[in-house]
């Protein structure tokens, strides 16, 4: 009788699913006619082999707009490989979509999709997620006026030390969903030979109520809660051997992150001249010198009659609004930096930067190289203050707008890294750590993604060390200097068996040191591969197997083998 009411529940879900995905289904292909677009049969083929490899049929050639809705299903079996524990099994029911725009004046990716699951055996309760990554930027005014948005859902494992990973086993209750929207317009434009760019950006983040492991004596940090970020630019200037013989530029800027969490709040101004001095056709060096202004603040905690903090209902500390703002981190005065610009092609661009700002030295920069259409390389190296909302939101500014997203099989999450053939970025450095304190983030990302034949390879790396801001006198005093240090890989392969099969694999590693206690560290690897053929041209099976593990220091260890059955059908 269990077994024939959860069929009958997946048939009822299923059929909503197709209710709602078969009018999409009609847009995309009126879409795809309306733009010129209709796909020859070998593109087709081609578009339906890359959708089997869960990466998202994204920019089939020949269309100049896809968008592809699927229904799955999928029989999941989860194991504890460590200790002995009761075989887990669960049905899982998702409906998605991936969608490219590639037009004269739009141009974007997203990738979205919701999953619920149906524990079966195994005490394994019901759950449901929405995860994707979108980019889109459309001008209004070709070359001149443009607006652009994106956002990212995500279900990350939560640590007691704050630390966070994408790719949680199903069976793991210390999850939480995280979201994140920004959007705003972009200008332009030119008076004479001063050339006038202009930008305004605002921005969400929200945390779910977070489920954490906690050990006996060991004390969990607050979990960030939400945020609203809004970032201006304005600048002017002239190019080299235009008015003179160097480039000079005036910009002034404006950030600032409104944090829930004890009423946090970071204000950035800054204004500052740059002086571009040409040595050779594609080699410059660059010098700029300005003024600062920098604060961050919050509130402390409601307190009980023995001075306690306290926690309310989420897990987090209570907010005392009638309690006066205290100045956490306050900086202001000559900011200054020198570089050089190297742009000998079209496809290679090196930054590289060192000078002083937050009253201590810093360094940035970047590198492009995309040498063909097959291959990709970017490497970015930040330095900045902020919240988790704000490290999460620049973090997806700065994904292309062709990206293609991999998702783990077991659980449909992104995998942090989006590669495209302009270039490439991850998050997973933003969601190292869900700690609700403002920080000082300085680290370094790279992609590479490559291409042969229709086999795809993509490799994202970095490090992220922050190092925290509270205010004397408030709960979070306790974190004021610590610093807490990650590393991640995410590595993929993918591509055709033959005409009607094809495979995808991945593997991931996360490295988290903590800085308040050793007792926080924690290391989560995990791997799996997928085989997927074509029974029709949009019915597609699907097979999987994984592995994925934690390691920590104080909660007790875990390794789970999972696998599956499944199918999936792309309208």
């Amino acid at each position: 009788m269990r077994t024939i009411a959860s069929l009958a529940r997946h048939a009822v879900l299923a059929g909503a699913a197709l209710a709602v995905l078969a009018p999409l289904s009609a847009f995309a292909q009126q879409l795809e006619y309306d733009l010129g677009g209709g796909a020859s049969s070998s593109a087709g083929a081609e578009r339906t082999a890359r959708e089997a490899g869960h990466g998202g049929a994204i920019g089939a050639s020949g269309a100049r707009t896809t968008v592809t809705p699927y229904l799955e299903v999928t029989q999941n079996l989860t194991t504890d490989l460590k200790h002995g524990g009761d075989v887990l099994t669960y049905t899982s029911v998702a409906a998605g979509a991936d969608a490219s725009i590639s037009g004269r004046n739009t141009e974007g990716a997203v990738s979205v999709r919701y999953e619920r699951r149906f524990g079966e055996s195994g005490n394994l309760a019901d759950s449901d997620t929405v995860s994707g990554l979108a980019r889109v930027r459309h001008d209004v005014v070709p070359r001149t006026l443009s607006i652009e948005a994106g956002g990212m859902a995500a279900r990350t494992r939560v640590e007691a030390s704050g630390a966070g990973t994408l790719n949680p086993v199903a069976v793991n209750d210390a999850v939480s969903q995280v979201w994140s929207a920004y959007a705003g317009p972009s200008l332009t434009t030119h008076a004479g030979d001063v050339a006038i760019n202009g930008s305004y950006m605002a921005g969400y983040t929200k945390v779910g109520s977070p489920h954490v492991q906690v050990a006996q004596g060991q004390a969990p940090v607050d979990i960030f809660d939400h945020s609203v970020t809004q970032s201006a630019q304005l600048s002017a200037g002239v190019r080299p051997g235009t008015v003179l013989p160097v480039g000079l530029t005036g910009t002034a800027g404006y950030n600032r992150e409104d944090i829930s969490n004890l009423d946090q709040r970071v204000t950035d101004f800054h204004a500052r001249a740059d002086m571009t001095v040409p040595l050779t056709y594609d080699f410059a060096v660059v010098a700029g010198i300005g003024y600062e202004d920098v604060q961050v603040s919050s509130r402390d905690a409601v307190r009980d009659a023995n001075g306690n903090p306290v926690i309310g209902a989420d897990g987090r500390y209570v907010t005392d609004g009638s309690a006066p703002r205290v100045i956490a981190y306050d900086t202001s005065g000559l900011i200054w930096d020198a570089g050089v610009v190297w742009r000998p092609s079209r496809r290679t661009a090196l930054q590289a930067y060192v000078g002083r700002r937050y009253g201590t030295t810093t360094y940035w920069g970047s590198l492009s190289y995309i040498p063909d259409s097959r291959s990709s390389l970017n490497v970015a190296v930040y330095d900045g203050i902020s919240g988790f909302g704000g490290q999460v939101g620049n973090a997806i500014r700065a994904l292309p707008t062709d990206f293609e997203v991999s998702r783990d099989p077991f659980n449909g999450n992104i995998d942090g890294c989006a590669i495209g053939s302009t270039g490439g970025s991850c998050v997973n450095g933003a969601l190292s750590s869900l700690a609700g304190s403002v920080f000082r983030a300085r680290g370094v990302s790279a992609t590479y993604g490559h291409r042969v034949g229709r086999m795809r390879v993509g490799i994202g790396v970095g490090y992220n060390h922050r190092k925290y801001i509270a205010a004397p006198g408030t709960v979070l005093a306790v974190a004021n200097g610590t610093v807490d240090e990650s590393w991640y890989v995410n590595a993929g392969l993918s591509g055709p068996i033959d005409r009607v099969s094809s495979f995808s694999t991945s593997l991931y590693a996360n490295w988290f040191k903590s800085g308040q206690s050793s007792l926080g560290d924690a290391t989560v690897v995990g791997a799996n591969a997928s085989y997927f053929r074509n029974l029709t041209d949009r019915l597609i099976a699907t097979a999987a197997v994984g592995v994925d593990g934690v390691d920590r220091r104080v909660v007790q260890d875990e390794l789970y083998g999972s696998a599956l059955l499944g199918l999936r059908y792309n309208f």
